[in-house]
């Protein structure tokens, strides 16, 4: 009875280290104290700027349904959309101890930092840059009660196709990957590889959420190029839907 309960114990506090891990600042130790400054600068600006335009935006969502469902049962979503989306994507699912994976890199840094000002949660890693273990983190975070996330075409791109990591999650955590597509009346684009969308003031946005997708704990090779396949049509397809909503002034 003695070992059990010391391992009830040790797998409590590998959870809640877990956890605080996710969602305390890193050290900036590794970087220059340049690149500290500019971390710091760039957290501190993407904070301020979403939090101010999103309290101007006018939000409409459909397929609640298909949000609920994926919450159904005790579910966890796993929340993927494209990377262009973020800066409004962070607004409006704030506050919901989302977990999200941020590259190991400069960039992933300071977007792990304004993310965590919202309530979020980050682990490091990216589909080139310590993946896996990654992956290995946010199933300990959602056996935790975490929900999570993935830019399913970041870090990189291509833009608009997705990769396999929500779909490896959902195999093995067993919660449901949820399609997201978030259309915006007016933004900006910046200049950057996904051409990165900026939402201008007052705008209206809406939330596309398709039905959730399922991935069993015993598929093979072929059933996960299947559900990646699933999940890149979703997002197909509610991409269309909020292109052609954004156009109709």
């Amino acid at each position: 009875m003695q070992v059990s309960v010391d391992q009830q114990f040790r797998g409590a506090r590998s959870s809640a280290e877990t956890i605080k891990r996710a969602f305390e600042f890193a050290d900036l130790s590794e970087y220059s104290f340049k690149e500290r400054l500019l971390i710091r600068v760039a957290d501190l600006s993407f904070y301020l700027l979403i939090n101010l335009i999103g309290r101007t935006t006018r939000f409409e969502v459909i397929g609640q349904e298909n949000f609920e469902k994926a919450e159904s049962n005790g579910g966890l979503p796993i929340y993927t959309f494209w990377h262009d989306r973020i800066f409004h994507m962070t607004y409006f699912w704030k506050r919901r101890r989302i977990v999200v994976m941020t590259s190991r890199s400069f960039d992933g840094e300071y977007i792990a930092r304004f993310i965590q000002r919202f309530g979020y949660g980050a682990v490091r890693g990216s589909s080139t840059r310590g993946g896996v273990g990654a992956i290995v983190e946010m199933a300990r975070l959602m056996r935790a009660g975490c929900p999570t996330a993935f830019t399913i075409d970041g870090p990189k791109g291509p833009p608009y196709v997705a990769k396999m990591g929500a779909v490896l999650l959902a195999k093995k955590s067993g919660h449901p990957i949820l399609p997201i597509i978030l259309a915006l009346r007016r933004y900006w684009r910046a200049p950057s590889w996904d051409s990165f969308q900026v939402p201008k003031p007052f705008t209206k946005a809406r939330v596309y959420i398709a039905p959730p997708i399922y991935v069993p704990h015993d598929a093979d090779e072929n059933l996960l190029a299947l559900k990646r396949d699933e999940l890149q049509q979703a997002l197909d397809d509610m991409c269309r839907l909020g292109q052609e909503w954004s156009a109709a002034r």
